[in-house]
């Protein structure tokens, strides 16, 4: 499908976008058809008016290493890097943000001066998702994250990074519980799931709940009953939009955020650092929650 004419580019009957001059992004994963980044990256680029197109390339795993190479080789101004290679990405690239060498995971490769720099605008973007969803603050906050994966990693250090007065972790695997408390310094540690009852801010950073996984039906870690009015429950799933465990937080009168906030305003991070420019957060949300609504009704 020919791209809408960005804004100031007049349409014709013979496309001339992209042309030999477009600067081109990339988005690596396997699989990749589902991913929304390019469409929200387009959205930005088509906003701002720039002559750029992001892509998604189908990379297997294992094969992160020719993918920059390709990057380098093919001139692209940067990649936007989802599962299953932000690990190996990040062993890869010439340097890390402090960030993303605390994570031991990439999301996003910039170029820097002739180097690959590997940044992770995970944590970032579930900031900005909690300030636009819900208008909460983690200053002197006490926090409590469900998981212990790459998501919950980025949240546990995004909140201690932010002020929280404390992050406990709740895992069902320890061993990982505790390395991602370790993220969070001195305010972070491994707790109970009943603790959530005493939390301004609860999240749900495991795929239980997620359309068309073998964890839909699953029970989730933090019992919905435990969460309630006074308090923010955000489930880190974007499809569906509000899962069963969002669903029933609401009901109990929780402040609830749904994954997408998380993963448009990573994206929009993502943008600010690729072009230099603001992106457009509202074309990009409208954008990410039409596909989602899309998807939901194609099932």
């Amino acid at each position: 499908m020919t791209p809408a004419p960005a804004p100031g580019r007049p349409p014709s009957a013979v496309p001339t976008f992209p042309s030999a001059a477009t600067t081109v992004v990339g988005v690596i994963g396997d699989p990749i058809d589902h991913s929304l980044s390019p469409l929200l990256h387009n959205t930005a680029f088509a906003a701002l008016g720039l002559d750029w197109v992001s892509v998604g390339f189908r990379v297997p795993d294992g094969s992160a290493a020719g993918a920059l190479e390709g990057m380098r080789a093919l001139g692209l101004a940067g990649l936007s890097v989802t599962m299953p290679h932000k690990t190996a990405v990040a062993a890869l690239v010439e340097r890390t943000t402090a960030v993303a060498s605390s994570l031991r995971a990439v999301n996003c490769v910039l170029r820097r001066d002739g180097a690959l720099v590997g940044d992770n605008t995970d944590g970032e973007g579930f900031i900005a998702s909690l300030r636009r969803g819900a208008g909460f603050e983690p200053e002197g906050a006490r926090c409590l994250v469900a998981g212990g994966g790459g998501a919950a990693r980025a949240v546990v250090l995004a909140l201690a990074g932010s002020g929280a007065a404390e992050v406990v972790v709740v895992n069902r695997d320890p061993r990982r519980g505790a390395a991602a408390a370790d993220l969070a310094g001195t305010v972070g540690r491994v707790g109970r799931a009943e603790e959530a009852a005493g939390a301004a801010l609860v999240v749900n950073a495991t795929p239980v709940g997620m359309s068309g996984t073998g964890a839909a039906g699953a029970d989730p870690v933090i019992p919905a009953s435990l969460v309630g009015p006074g308090q923010v429950a955000v489930d880190l799933v974007y499809h569906p939009l509000r899962t069963p465990w969002l669903v029933a937080a609401d009901a109990n009168g929780a402040t609830v955020v749904s994954g997408l906030g998380m993963l448009v305003h990573q994206a929009a991070a993502q943008v600010r650092r690729f072009t230099g420019e603001e992106p457009p957060v509202g074309a990009m949300w409208a954008a990410a929650s039409q596909a989602v609504s899309a998807r939901l009704t194609d099932r």
